[in-house]
């Protein structure tokens, strides 16, 4: 499947299933958030994940765990490597504050997911920071945060083994300066 440049979907992901995210053309990023398919509020936690992982780079074998320290999805094949799970999705107001060449509406991943999710009871406030898949994130030696290109490559893919019942919200990040200026479609499969 095909999630156009600056869109989103809700995938119901049962536990035991594999979601791949494939990059077909490079230095593209796919906002992942999860919730358990029976509880919007019991969602991913990205301090739960990093906190549990010690490090702040999720790569093959990490589990990514909810508010509640359960589980979620486990990290499988990874030919990228580098993904940020500490900066949240855009959102208008990213653009507002942090784009002043942007003037007026701008689509976001935020807008994406809360309308993808929202046929699953999923509200705005049960969206938090998102897994963000082969985005290429740095703390620099101040503490600033350094987003550089995407490392993805034309056809690299990430997949997230499902530990329970899930909803995922995915995107094709719309944020310009996260895909190294250019906005492309991400592609994805369920198995």
């Amino acid at each position: 499947m095909r999630i156009d440049k600056q869109s989103g979907t809700a995938i119901v992901l049962p536990r035991g299933a594999t979601l791949r995210i494939v990059d077909p053309f490079g230095e593209q990023v796919a906002d992942v958030f999860a919730v358990s398919a029976e509880d919007p509020s019991h969602a991913l936690s990205s301090g739960r994940s990093i906190d549990y992982a010690g490090r702040i780079w999720l790569t093959e074998g990490d589990l990514l765990y909810s508010n509640r320290s359960q589980p979620m999805l486990r990290i499988g094949q990874d030919l990228v490597g580098r993904h940020d799970f500490l900066l949240t999705p855009c959102s208008q107001e990213t653009f507002d504050l942090l784009y002043p060449d942007v003037d007026g509406y701008h689509p976001s991943c935020m807008e994406n997911l809360c309308k993808a999710l929202a046929v699953h009871g999923v509200e705005p406030a049960h969206i938090g920071t998102t897994f963000n898949a082969f985005m290429n994130v740095s703390v620099l030696p101040d503490g600033r945060v350094d987003i550089g290109p995407p490392l993805s490559k034309p056809g690299d893919y990430l997949e997230l083994h499902a530990e329970m019942d899930l909803v995922v919200g995915l995107t094709a990040c719309s944020a310009e300066m996260s895909n190294n200026g250019v906005l492309k479609p991400i592609d994805y499969t369920v198995t």
